[in-house]
């Protein structure tokens, strides 16, 4: 039943894997956009309708860290095939649900399908090309991660406008049965990979701290800002659950030994870095994500089209790009890469850091694109540093921590980005409040001319001061959000920058034929 890498080609174990690694990517955006669709047609409550997100997202990443040791329990072949179709099966049943209770319980179910596909797809396709051309899979790899984002809320909107929300769910049929196919024909164990032994002692404890921990911290990062954080009774008990559960299971996996998640493999310096580099790469990456489309609709009045044609050519550079930077890394030390990436990461955030109510449409563009060319830098080459001295046969055990560490760091980015904001803004809005009085020249100066140009439109009306001044304080608060949206960029600048230092900690990758990367 196994077979060896040689006599399947590599691009069709990469096809393989990439399609339904890219479904589930899609789906943990898709739902965004037809959420008061869903709302509507279950007549849920718009704090409930929420959980149909939150649900996929817990359930996800409880099964992301435990990936490899099911991938060892019964056969990662097999383990990827049953997650496809749990994933499908769910997905249907998602399109089909007729009460929020329903639809809450099949997203669990679809979570949990999609959970292991994108480890056990980086760790096979890590597997599958000779070291040398390690950083050209993850260029492939990161194809999928960057256009997954991109395509589900494109895909979600018009799916939702033209047929039904139903529809984001049961198009995941024929390419989860596509996926099916590709993994059943393609796909192997290779011969040195670990099984499970009769008899083997099963880390139960560790399955309960490892799905506590995680899935009350998910839930944390998700309802936090919306329930003021620790003045909510229940987000302070899930942190307290979560806090405890997870430094459980770490003295706990440490000492077993044959551990649901195997910390041991940290003791690789480069693995360590390179995860330490890739949850705070992806905690400033995906919060600056966050707050770009929020400050031009917000603030600037895009429209959503508009807003998408900012986002867009940034993210149509980055798939151009990341094959281009997996090349690279079979000729240039990927530190030196990964540094360029980080460099430019911050340069435009530096630029949107300094984004004020008058920017045209070129400058949001111009720092958004940017982003695009650095992140295929940042990713590509960060996989190839944090990898190369990663055994093969310890890929199941390596991938799962590092997916997840990229999760959880996008997660807590985009929990911080949203509290910082509106924290921020609270502190501009009073400092620029305490000019607002009629001792201050300024705001006189600046009420006689709003007042003037209201009367040359509406006439001398009863309740022209009035008018002014709520347009003052409209004003007031568009300012002090901007200024707060600065605040938030600069913060994640200067988290890139900070990283930087910490690529030279990690060993120079090997490349090319003659060197010795870990088979």
């Amino acid at each position: 039943m196994s077979r060896e890498p040689e006599s399947v080609n590599r691009w069709l174990i990469t096809l393989a894997v990439m399609v339904p690694t890219l479904i589930e990517i899609l789906d943990t955006s898709v739902a965004n956009v037809a959420l008061k669709h869903i709302q509507g047609s279950l007549a849920a409550g718009e704090e409930e309708v929420t959980w149909v997100l939150t649900s996929y997202l817990v359930a996800n990443a409880i099964v992301i860290p435990m990936s490899g040791w099911l991938a060892r329990l019964m056969g990662r072949k097999r383990f990827l095939m049953l997650s496809i179709a749990v994933f499908t099966a769910s997905s249907l049943l998602c399109g089909a649900a007729t009460t929020l209770p329903q639809i809450i319980l099949f997203r669990i179910f679809q979570g949990l399908g999609g959970g292991g596909l994108q480890p056990m797809s980086q760790a096979i396709l890590m597997e599958t090309f000779p070291p040398q051309q390690r950083g050209m899979a993850m260029g492939i790899f990161g194809v999928g991660v960057v256009l997954g984002p991109i395509l589900g809320p494109l895909m979600g909107g018009y799916l939702t406008d033209n047929f039904t929300w139903r529809w984001i769910f049961y198009i995941n049929l024929p390419v989860g049965l596509l996926a099916l196919y590709l993994a059943g024909a393609f796909l192997f164990d290779p011969p040195y990979m670990e099984r499970r032994q009769r008899g083997e002692v099963v880390d139960y404890l560790g399955l309960a701290l490892l799905t506590t921990g995680i899935g009350a911290l998910q839930i944390v990062l998700d309802k936090g800002q919306q329930d003021d954080w620790f003045s909510s009774p229940f987000i302070t008990t899930l942190a307290v659950v979560s806090a405890v559960s997870l430094v459980g299971l770490v003295f706990w996996e440490l000492r077993h030994p044959r551990p649901v998640l195997d910390f041991r493999i940290l003791k690789n310096r480069s693995f360590a870095i390179g995860n330490v580099v890739m949850f705070f790469g992806f905690f400033a990456f995906f919060g600056s994500i966050v707050l770009l489309p929020l400050f031009l609709q917000g603030l600037m009045g895009y429209t959503a089209y508009l807003a998408g044609l900012v986002l867009g050519p940034g993210g149509m550079l980055a798939l151009v790009f990341m094959p281009v930077a997996g090349k690279l890394t079979e000729r240039i030390d990927a530190r030196w890469m990964l540094a360029f990436g980080m460099l430019v990461c911050a340069y435009s955030l530096h630029i949107m850091a300094g984004f004020n109510l008058y920017i045209d449409f070129g400058t949001a563009a111009f720092a958004r694109v940017l982003q695009g060319i650095a992140m295929p830098f940042f990713f590509v080459s960060l996989s190839v540093v944090t990898f190369a001295y990663v055994p093969r046969e310890a890929m199941n055990t390596a991938s799962p921590l590092y997916n997840l560490l990229r999760n959880l760091g996008g997660s807590f980015g985009v929990a911080f980005v949203t509290t910082l904001l509106a924290r921020r803004t609270q502190y501009h809005h009073s400092v620029l409040a305490e000019d607002m009085t009629p001792l201050s020249a300024a705001y006189q100066l600046g009420y006689e001319q709003i007042r003037a140009g209201l009367a040359m439109q509406l006439g001398e009306v009863a309740d022209l001061a009035e008018r002014a001044q709520t347009l003052i304080y409209q004003m007031l608060q568009r300012e002090a959000s901007a200024l707060a949206f600065n605040d938030a960029f600069m913060s994640q600048g200067a988290i890139f920058l900070v990283l930087f230092f910490c690529v030279w900690f990690m060993r120079r990758p090997p490349r090319g034929k003659h060197e010795g990367f870990v088979e």
